[in-house]
């Protein structure tokens, strides 16, 4: 990241939120929220807010999602910062 030059930044015209792409991968395993709260030692609700955007992916969850996946936790966290500064960066 060049600090004294921000125009040469590249920013996206969109980014996917981290719910969208949770509920893809569970799509795919087959995986239903219910079974991944279950796992996660969390309620549905939780995991409900973070597909339908409401609630944020925190380090805590992130890891949580690791041990059940087998998704790195730093792939979750990494989704939701570029979501929060499109988030920004739009506001």
């Amino acid at each position: 990241m060049n600090m004294n030059n921000p125009q040469n930044e590249y920013y996206s015209d969109s980014v996917s939120a981290p719910g969208e792409t949770l509920a893809e991968t569970l799509s795919a395993l087959g995986m239903s929220q219910t079974e991944l709260a279950r796992r996660m030692g969390r309620p549905v609700k939780t995991v409900n807010e973070i597909i339908q955007g409401k609630a944020a992916i925190t380090a805590e969850i992130a890891l949580q999602l690791e041990k059940v996946l087998k998704v790195p936790a730093s792939f979750w966290l990494k989704m939701e910062y570029y979501y929060q500064e499109f988030l920004a960066r739009l506001a």
